[in-house]
């Protein structure tokens, strides 16, 4: 028998909604089981009781009148705390906003709500969702094992819903944020194309990179999450206005599809125990029917990789400039240390990455006229030690790191992870996938078709 803190999201939803369960009962439930871990494992930036309790009664006073209810009726779920809220602070992992309580709500957050989520708090981040948390603050711990690396700024999100504390999270992704802790926590995370999610009333570390998408503990919750928040917003300028794709449709396999695989690119410094899960998901696709294509990932791919700390230090800067430098003395080194950086590169060097990115963007879309899905691993290692980024992002140590986050983020394609198993560690291992623009129902087609080839993942 799953316990109820593990199970999917989407069939707590059906069993509220049917009234096996209520929303109260639910959210008591995993209000409890926060109290119990949160102390070990520090996920969370700030709980809300009273504020969950209630939308949780507003939920169940909906059903008993017979209103139409939502994809998330009921259910408790958290987001990302640089996401704003009128009504509790955002303080964005940073010293200089731990009071900042914002006078709107962002716009998936308000999505999120109306679709009938109980939202029982927020996640703990890096500061100002870069790579170390501000010494003041206790980082997250990945729950299959406190010594073993959550993941980057999106580690609280990962590890709350990892450790059941929430049956989905919102993440943010500007370098891998949404990938990385999904890969470390076992979890189903969607970094949806550029301009598909809202970001309105989301604090940016790097605006033209950050995507905010949904982490999950299956895929079909993460298309529920996805279809809850995705469409056009006219209070982002960066919001596009492209129609809807049904992501909830089911998926029995992948018959006439076509899977592209670069074995140069998803090989080279990649820790053997990944690249034969990735072999192991190119067999399962065949299994399905897919055919398998060798692609060539555009050579760009390298430029944007090792110019990655440009466009996101100048970037960081211009989001701080209301902070820094005038509380600089409140900002971890880290941080610190990128903004000053963003503020000393001279625009030539900015603006020649941005004819790379077009250049890689370009060349991209015309690989995926020919393949439906890529598959690649989402980081070159298993899951490293806890204090991996201690020292702060080293552009040499650090870059191979992002070979297979960053340049999508600079192209905004939509990404799956997908975890597969646990490794002799016991730790999780997973496969990334890439679709076109756009296209994040092909991601959750193919990854429904291959949750089925094998169990799920052993939670901790």
């Amino acid at each position: 028998m799953v316990p109820l803190h593990y199970q999917s999201l989407t069939q707590v939803c059906r069993d509220i909604k049917s009234g096996a369960r209520s929303s109260l009962d639910v959210t008591h439930y995993i209000l409890a089981r926060i109290e119990a871990l949160e102390p070990d494992l520090a996920a969370f930036a700030l709980v809300a009781p009273e504020r969950a309790l209630r939308k949780a009664e507003q939920e169940d006073e909906r059903r008993r009148r017979g209103e139409p209810l939502g994809l998330l009726h009921g259910v408790p779920l958290a987001i990302k705390d640089l996401l704003y809220t009128d009504d509790m602070v955002t303080a964005s992992g940073t010293r200089v906003m731990a009071d900042f309580v914002p006078e709107y709500t962002a716009t998936v957050v308000t999505k999120l709500e109306q679709a009938g989520a109980v939202i029982v708090g927020k996640t703990q981040l890096t500061e100002g969702a870069f790579g170390n948390h501000h010494p003041d603050i206790t980082p997250p711990r990945n729950p299959y094992d406190p010594g073993s690396w959550p993941g980057v700024s999106s580690s609280g999100s990962g590890v709350a819903v990892a450790a059941g504390m929430s049956y989905a999270a919102l993440g943010s992704d500007t370098g891998g944020s949404i990938r990385f802790p999904s890969a470390c926590c076992g979890l189903v995370g969607i970094k949806p194309t550029y301009g598909r999610v809202s970001k309105h009333g989301a604090f940016p570390l790097a605006d033209s990179l950050d995507h905010i998408g949904p982490m999950t503990r299956s895929v079909e919750d993460a298309a529920r999450v996805l279809s809850a928040i995705a469409g056009h917003d006219p209070l982002d300028p960066n919001s596009a206005d492209v129609p809807l794709e049904n992501y909830l449709q089911s998926a029995a396999d992948l018959s006439g599809w076509r899977v592209g695989v670069d074995w140069r690119y998803a090989t080279s410094g990649v820790d053997d125990a990944l690249v034969a899960v990735q072999r192991e998901v190119i067999e399962r696709c065949v299994d399905l029917g897919a055919q398998i294509v060798d692609v060539s990932i555009p050579d760009s791919y390298a430029t944007l990789v090792a110019g990655w700390p440009i466009t996101c230090a100048v970037e960081c800067a211009a989001a701080h400039r209301e902070y820094f430098p005038r509380m600089a003395h409140l900002y971890g080194p880290a941080l610190r240390e990128l903004i000053e950086l963003g503020l000393q590169i001279p625009g030539d060097r900015y603006d020649a990455l941005e004819l790379s990115r077009a250049q890689f963007q370009m060349e991209l879309e015309v690989l995926f006229e020919g393949i439906d899905v890529l598959v690649a691993p989402p980081m070159p290692v298993t899951t490293p030690a806890a204090d991996v980024m201690e020292a702060g992002y080293d552009d040499e140590a650090h870059a191979p790191f992002i070979n297979f986050t960053a340049p999508f983020d600079y192209s905004g394609h939509p990404t799956l992870s997908l975890p597969v198993r646990l490794s002799a560690a016991g730790l999780p291992l997973g496969v990334q996938l890439i679709a076109g623009a756009f296209r994040e129902d092909r991601l959750i087609h193919a990854g429904r078709a291959l949750e089925t080839c094998w169990e799920p993942l052993p939670r901790p």
